[in-house]
């Protein structure tokens, strides 16, 4: 397992984490086995706004010894109890109770990031504060029981507002082809807009865990897929890791079998991983817009064209390391040759020979 560190916490996460709410489908046993099978493959993030309650017992039967060494996060709107299903609300009293009844349950006295949950709307933030949800997260931080601050949301806008506020150090968000182009139930935002806001995390050193990768199915179904073909698990992975500010992917699985399967991304060749046929339909306000998918590669001057790209967007955004890290790589953008190898290979219509000369001057200054 690889891991990333979130900068605004230390932690180290592992760059597959768990989305847990089909966890007890497959009955207890199994659900215990697919969590410490989970944790054995050095998978150490876990997601917990989840469908039913029955999957927080779980939780506490399978990790409870190795608590230390996992990252919760929870959410503070989702409400749980005995026998319940999943429920929302903002109504702090309620939430208190929840978080209480989750922390029993999972066998523990602290959480790890604390969610804002489920903010999409223009005036979710307004009445998240108003109702008394806000004061209730940030007193169960100050009082040491939540660790960390996180939010999620399906939208750009949204999300963008309550990270002007400075207290989010972690964001959920649904990242995946099928959004980023415009398709799908959750594709909130222009693709320039989502591709801001995960620039803004990245320079912001606020963590990005990934939501609904696979768009709920869609992407791997070539007849509900919007490119025509089934991309793969692998694909999905790999598209979402390669986002400024993305620290771990948070597929769903219910048993041993799905979380085998998604560990294979772990051994994955660079051929399983490439997503490059999504470039197919690219939305005309991506065209010509570096992802960093590295499909241009092997460049016949040794540049690594998708860093360097990713290096200059984030100085762009603000991110004060991005300078040094550009000039920590091994070739830089001045030693391009022009060649058109690149610009040819780019399935996004990327001028990257002109894109080199702009970046060579941008860090030359």
């Amino acid at each position: 397992m690889e891991y990333r560190v979130n900068r605004r916490t230390g932690d180290r996460i592992s760059l597959i984490g768990l989305g847990t709410s089909a966890i007890p489908g497959a009955g207890i046993q199994e659900g215990i086995d697919t969590l410490r099978q989970a944790f054995d493959h050095g998978v150490n993030y876990f997601d917990l706004a989840t469908a039913e309650s029955d999957t927080f017992p779980l939780f506490r039967q399978a990790l409870a010894d190795v608590r230390s060494q996992v990252l919760y996060q929870i959410h503070f709107g989702a409400v749980y109890g005995d026998g319940k299903s999943y429920g929302w609300t903002t109504d702090p009293d309620a939430i208190r109770r929840s978080v209480d009844w989750q922390l029993k349950a999972l066998g523990t006295d602290y959480i790890d990031y604390g969610f804002i949950h489920c903010l999409d709307e223009a005036d979710d933030w307004v009445q998240y504060q108003k109702n008394g949800a806000l004061d209730c997260l940030l007193s169960l931080r100050d009082q040491g029981v939540v660790r960390h601050i996180g939010l999620s949301s399906h939208t750009p806008a949204t999300a963008e507002q309550v990270l002007d506020s400075g207290l989010v150090d972690m964001l959920m968000f649904s990242i995946n082809p099928a959004y980023d182009y415009h398709h799908g139930e959750f594709a909130n935002g222009s693709g320039a807009e989502r591709m801001a806001l995960y620039r803004r995390c990245e320079a912001e050193g606020i963590g990005i865990s990934v939501m609904k990768p696979f768009s709920g199915g869609q992407l791997l179904d070539a007849r509900t897929s919007p490119f025509g073909v089934a991309l793969t698990e692998c694909q999905c992975i790999q598209y979402a890791l390669d986002k400024p500010g993305v620290l771990t992917v948070l597929p769903g699985v219910r048993s041993v079998g799905d979380l085998r399967r998604i560990l294979r991304y772990l051994d994955a060749s660079e051929e399983e991983r490439d997503y490059s046929l999504i470039g197919s339909l690219t939305p005309k306000d991506m065209e010509g817009t570096c992802v960093y998918c590295n499909h241009c590669q092997p460049c016949p001057a040794g540049l690594d064209i998708g860093l360097i790209n990713k290096y200059y967007d984030l100085a762009l955004a603000g991110d004060g390391l991005a300078a040094d890290h550009y000039r920590g790589l091994a070739v830089h953008a001045d030693a391009c040759v022009a060649c058109g190898h690149c610009n040819r290979r780019c399935p996004f219509h990327v001028d990257q020979v002109a894109r080199m000369g702009e970046i060579a001057r941008c860090f030359a200054g």
